[in-house]
């Protein structure tokens, strides 16, 4: 009965935290955005590009097989979401690019997704047909932009109550944070403890390369720390689900889901860890 009642939950949890974060946005931020074409390129590039490319690179070089490499595949290129926006609205991230990278990235995974877990079947593994998964991509937008917009209403419409909810939200929103990561721990325990000696070592570099060269990256084109913020963690964190969903529904490949199960562990420890870094790094 719990397992059926989590997943509503979860959902419910997740679009009061997005609500949250609208509390703290303004339609003149996404407006903004027009005047940093730069900052929308370069993490596009990093996220279509570069990401496949070094998880490629960390499947030939961590000798994975060809299962576990596909599925390392799939997790690069699956798009930020949520959590990042979360992450981001955490620790001082420009939380508007965060929205509007999510948005595109995901839009463009129908696309992308398709083709890069093709090309990884195809040479790992010799074959394969993944069709377009529109319908995981509609699911994941509903929840990250839908909930947003009754925030930025209320900031806009009393903006007195929006100042005094953004604390209370903050608040909510670290401890969702936790419970995800308690519960990523727990449902992928036994698998992962399994897997872990295989795996373990790509995703955690994988992660940690991600969030590092968002940021970097995007202080090394002059971006400020904000946007540099909300890049790193738009690129260092993924959406794992729909990796996982690609990997278990659409491939009907367990083994591929691990992964990104691990991954789903790893990104909130190291989230966390790189969010605390950032804020004693200078603006």
């Amino acid at each position: 009965m719990m397992t059926q009642i989590l997943p509503q939950l979860l959902l419910i949890a997740l679009a009061l935290v997005m609500f949250g974060v609208g509390l703290s946005l303004s339609a003149a931020d996404f407006l903004r955005l027009r005047e940093h074409p730069k900052a929308v390129v370069l993490a596009l590039m990093l996220q279509m590009i570069l990401l496949p490319a070094i998880a490629w690179g960390l499947a030939i070089g961590f000798d994975l097989s060809p299962l576990f490499a596909v599925g390392l595949m799939l997790l690069a290129a699956s798009p930020g979401g949520v959590t990042a926006n979360l992450f981001s609205h955490l620790f001082g991230g420009h939380v508007a690019l965060n929205l509007s990278l999510t948005a595109i990235n995901t839009l463009l995974s129908v696309v992308t997704m398709p083709l890069i877990a093709n090309m990884a079947l195809t040479h790992f593994i010799g074959e394969g047909v993944v069709p377009l998964q529109t319908q995981k991509v509609v699911e994941v937008m509903a929840v990250v932009l839908i909930p947003v917009a009754p925030g930025m209403i209320l900031a806009k419409s009393l903006p007195a109550i929006a100042n005094k909810l953004q604390k209370p939200f903050k608040i909510f929103s670290a401890v969702v944070l936790a419970l995800l990561a308690v519960g990523a721990i727990a449902r992928e325990w036994t698998a992962l403890s399994e897997a872990a000696g295989s795996i373990g070592g790509a995703v955690l570099v994988f992660n940690l390369l991600s969030l590092g060269l968002g940021y970097w990256a995007s202080r090394l084109a002059g971006l400020d720390k904000p946007m540099s913020t909300a890049i790193g963690f738009e690129i260092g964190i993924h959406n794992s689900t729909l990796a996982l969903y690609i990997a278990l529904s659409v491939l009907g490949s367990f083994p591929m889901t691990l992964p990104a199960a691990a991954y789903s562990v790893t990104m909130y420890v190291l989230g966390v860890v790189f969010g605390m870094l950032l804020r004693r790094l200078p603006g």
